[in-house]
């Protein structure tokens, strides 16, 4: 939306672009639960209380290697400091397919709820927009291969295990895959500040793929041309903007509100 609140742009990390490491407690535990191959564990010397040890127990059980390790160790592996003390080795996340989404939605005989991310580049917002896709039952998240955040360390903390289940679509062209979504009788929803309808007088119940754009540059020009409707949250306070990952999670919960309630 154009009415988000702007945020400093984070420096990019060198370590950020690692794609075959997990960090953080409850993401480790998802990654063991999902099946995911885990090549082995670093933990934080002196961190064997807790929830690390409930990891090292589900390790053990498959035949993980556990292994202590400096924090700064595990900080310089994983790009950020906030890595509660675990690094799980993985394979590299597995990205699906834009027809992989459209299938699952077609298994679970639903209309299809998918979130598709224009620029957004922060990590924290991808991932935490992605946990309340998986949580609202999205069936998928599509993202550009450029100008935007890959499976980085920082955006699977931030997702709290939720890119163990949720499919996850990279494409070269945002307008062109609308374009193709549209095909498949979805209504593609851009949220904007300035759009003249609001979420809560739309309706949010069918086939509907919700695009949220960067924070300080809202959607592109092209991505904004091709959307079907323009939605925007309304604003009663002194502010005029909220987080992406807060408007998604406003958007995503409307929608899933007006379907329950529809039966």
């Amino acid at each position: 939306m154009n009415n988000y609140q702007k945020r400093r742009k984070p420096e990019p990390r060198a370590e950020e672009i690692n794609e075959n490491v997990v960090t953080g407690r409850n993401p480790v535990m998802e990654v063991l639960r999902s099946g995911r191959t885990v090549d082995k564990i670093l933990v934080a010397k002196g961190e064997r209380e807790g929830s690390i040890l409930k990891i090292v127990a589900m390790a053990k059980e498959k035949g993980i290697p556990v292994m202590d390790a400096e924090r700064t160790r595990i900080e310089s592996l994983s790009g950020t400091a906030g890595h509660q003390g675990v690094l799980a080795f993985v394979t590299p996340f597995e990205y699906s397919s834009v027809e992989d989404i459209l299938a699952e939605a077609e298994e679970k005989k639903q209309p299809p709820c998918i979130v598709i991310l224009d620029g957004v580049t922060d990590p924290h917002n991808a991932g935490a927009i992605m946990r309340t896709a998986c949580c609202c039952g999205a069936h998928g998240v599509i993202m550009p291969k450029h100008n935007s955040c890959g499976m980085t360390p920082t955006l699977i903390k931030s997702a709290a295990g939720a890119t163990e289940y949720l499919k996850v679509a990279r494409v070269t062209n945002i307008t062109d895959t609308i374009e193709e979504l549209k095909k498949h009788n979805i209504w593609i929803y851009g949220t904007d500040g300035s759009a003249p309808a609001d979420i809560y007088h739309t309706d949010l119940t069918g086939a509907c793929a919700f695009v949220l754009g960067d924070e300080g540059r809202g959607m592109s020009r092209l991505v904004r041309e091709h959307c079907d409707f323009l939605v925007k949250i309304p604003m009663n306070g002194p502010l005029d903007s909220l987080n992406v990952s807060v408007a998604g999670a406003v958007i995503l919960y409307e929608s899933l509100r007006q379907k329950e309630a529809r039966g």
